[in-house]
């Protein structure tokens, strides 16, 4: 099947960049000071996962800012988090949280978009309703993209980077890698772009990086809950690829269920992680897996 894909689907996070974010800027509107910004930006950032999250904590801790308590945290999917930090009522994110939040864009709109213009991705403040200031992080591009871009383009494959970042961000990306892209997609609105470009002819397979985390079978990814034995989860094939290409395990295991059925991987005996002893079945089963 993979002989016949003709175009290929590509996220941008952590696929053609790096995936190793990093706090650029900070710009405080009028009335806001900017390592109070900061500090209110990364104590509620502290209640996310995201990798963006993470350039925003790292950033605050260089600047040694003391973080605050946070209450109520919540993730808006594909929009940001919003929360309440000391007596405010705080929203991060991109346009899309702020336009449900109601928020004027306070004059910032044109250093926004300069920032998106340089590759940034900018992340809007809301603190009781009013905009109080940007944040921008860039993610850099892989210095191997170009050249395993170009080399799929060479083998006559159609490239098209699909993410949830702003168009000018995403125009910033694909136009140094000379590819096609579609920007403001929401997580699930990935599979829709598919579904149309599989409508319209095409042969597609879709290409996405994934960090996960965690041991003995914890995926961050997938809620970065542990399997236990008797669990009804079930992983995508990737994650038992993670655990193959990815990990080094040590003297230690993993275990887990693939479509229902339970796996196990235990290391080779010398505890190097580069060969394994594999068993699929039921639980009794995968307490003494088969090679």
């Amino acid at each position: 099947m993979l002989s016949k894909v003709d175009t290929l689907v590509i996220d941008k996070t952590g696929t053609l960049t790096e995936g190793k974010p990093k706090l650029t800027s900070v710009i405080s509107a009028d009335g806001f000071d900017e390592n109070e910004l900061l500090r209110m930006v990364a104590s509620l950032e502290r209640g996310s996962e995201h990798p963006l999250a993470e350039a925003i904590l790292a950033g605050a801790k260089e600047r040694e800012i003391v973080l605050g308590e946070v209450a109520g945290f919540k993730s808006v999917t594909g929009k940001g988090v919003t929360g309440e930090f000391e007596g405010k009522s705080v929203g991060i994110g991109n346009d899309s949280l702020m336009t449900d939040m109601g928020a004027a864009d306070a004059g910032l709109a044109a250093k926004a978009e300069a920032l998106r213009s340089k590759g940034q991705t900018v992340m809007l403040v809301l603190c009781n309703g009013n905009l109080a200031g940007l944040i921008g992080v860039a993610d850099p591009v892989k210095v191997t993209t170009a050249a395993a871009i170009a080399e799929l383009k060479a083998a006559g494959l159609r490239i098209v980077m699909v993410t949830g970042d702003n168009k000018t961000t995403a125009a910033s990306v694909a136009s140094k890698l000379g590819i096609e892209f579609e920007a403001g997609v929401l997580p699930e609105g990935k599979a829709e772009v598919v579904k149309r470009l599989q409508a319209a002819g095409a042969v597609v397979a879709m290409a996405a990086g994934r960090n996960y985390a965690g041991e003995g079978g914890s995926a961050g990814d997938f809620e970065g809950s542990a399997v236990e034995p008797g669990d009804d989860a079930e992983y995508p094939a990737e994650f038992v690829l993670c655990i193959l290409l990815q990990r080094d395990w040590g003297s230690g295991g993993c275990w887990g269920a693939l479509s229902g059925v339970w796996f196990a991987f235990e290391p080779d005996a010398g505890g190097c992680g580069d060969e394994f002893e594999l068993g699929f079945g039921d639980w009794e089963r995968l307490k003494a897996p088969q090679v």
